[in-house]
């Protein structure tokens, strides 16, 4: 029997024994409801309260700007969702009180490699009414500062841009978006600065003060937490409308009963990231170069996508030239050895990889006409703190035996 090799990290990441060790008793004995005034509710408030603590502490907030949610994709939609519902009427008398008074909508931007819990949504808002600029990538996967201060209108409410690409791993320059929007803010306009960071957050350094957000998305099971778990950073001032609505529960910005085991969890692998932060990716970044480096010297006719430099430690994406990453993937996997296609959220799709096709185009609409053969044949591999470099040699036996493989099988058609 073959020895499995999960590379897949970016998916879901396996949960860490001692996250594991943490949770178990809010599974058992300490069972409370956390909204409850007895003891046992008491006991769990308290462990939600620590765990809230941890997270604030792993992206530098105040506690009380975290709401805890059900993972990234709720985050996304609170952020979003919530902070235009809630601020409807300011957005409606700010677009019609521009110097275009024919404006009346509200205008959000994001970019064409955001991840579809945020595209699905800035999409489905365009059906509502709302104006959404979608900015484009170069060749690196980065979108360019300049490309956001001319995307901005009299009517622009909402800039969303992502922290790290899920696919590619490419750092996006939000920093800097965060400083135009405080110098337009400052000039008067009213806009707010969300960032999804689920990819980013345990892997790089992420300071919301230093960002300069609003509102910021992260998620417990990319950094060895469970599923079922995420929060949502919401800058002291901002309000937003819940999209859960039921109880009282997170400062009325959520309701639903708080899952306290997983929210304990959550706490205890934002702790460990935060302390072995620079550590793990350093290690991370050596299995990633080490790999990439055999790939390329073993391999032929491969692309690596996105900026080599400005990205995350863990995430390596290739493109293998004149086959379809599908079938690269399932024959991995028939050799114990896990990988994707692109994001997990977009399993099950025929279609090649929209953040691939996206790179090097100049607007959203030529996205869908980028290079399909290098979008078809592109695999991501993500590393994770459980990977070593026994596993980089190992896939490296079996990978180039497999790209030449299917490159035959091609040819002879």
């Amino acid at each position: 029997m073959f020895r499995r090799i999960y590379l897949d990290n970016s998916a879901t990441t396996p949960v860490d024994p001692a996250v594991v060790e943490a949770m178990l008793p809010y599974l058992t004995g300490k069972f409370g409801n956390a909204s409850s005034i007895h003891f046992f509710g008491q006991e769990a408030r308290a462990a939600v309260d620590k765990a809230r603590h941890q997270v604030a502490a792993l992206i530098n907030a105040r506690p009380n700007e975290i709401v805890f949610t059900s993972g990234g994709t709720e985050a996304n939609n609170l952020a979003i969702r919530g902070l235009l519902e809630r601020n409807a009427d300011t957005l409606v008398r700010n677009s019609i009180g521009g110097a275009d008074k024919s404006v009346r909508v509200p205008h959000i931007i994001t970019s064409a490699i955001e991840h579809s819990a945020v595209l699905n949504v800035c999409e489905d808002l365009e059906k509502s009414g709302y104006e959404v600029t979608y900015l484009p990538v170069y060749e690196n996967g980065i979108i360019k500062i300049e490309d956001v201060k001319e995307a901005i209108k009299e009517n622009t409410v909402l800039v969303s841009i992502m922290t790290a690409n899920n696919e590619i791993g490419t750092i996006q320059p939000v920093a800097e978006i965060g400083r135009l929007m405080k110098s337009l803010r400052e000039g008067g306009k009213k806009l707010w600065f969300h960032t999804d960071a689920v990819q980013a957050a345990g892997k790089i350094p992420v300071d919301v003060e230093e960002i300069g957000c609003d509102l910021l998305s992260i998620s417990a099971h990319k950094i060895y937490a469970p599923k079922g778990v995420g929060a949502l950073y919401v800058r002291r001032g901002v309000r937003l409308h819940p999209q859960n609505i039921g109880g009282h529960q997170e400062r009325e910005r959520r309701g639903g009963t708080e899952s306290v085991p997983n929210i304990v969890a959550f706490g205890k692998a934002c702790e460990i990231a935060q302390a072995d932060l620079a550590e793990v990716g350093q290690t991370l970044s050596e299995l990633r170069d080490r790999f990439e480096g055999k790939v390329g010297k073993t391999i032929p006719d491969v692309v690596f996508n996105g900026e080599r430099d400005s990205r995350l430690p863990n995430i390596s994406n290739i493109s293998f030239r004149s086959i379809e990453g599908e079938a690269l993937l399932i024959n991995l996997d028939m050799q114990g050895i896990a990988v994707s296609t692109g994001s997990a959220c977009s399993s099950g799709s025929l279609e090649p990889s929209p953040v691939i096709r996206a790179l090097g185009t100049r607007t959203p609409s030529s996205a869908s006409n980028g290079d399909e053969d290098r979008a078809r044949g592109a695999i991501r591999f993500s590393f994770g703190r459980y990977n070593t470099s026994e596993d980089v040699d190992r896939v490296i036996e079996i990978l180039p035996l497999a790209v030449e493989k299917l490159r035959h099988l091609k040819l002879a058609r």
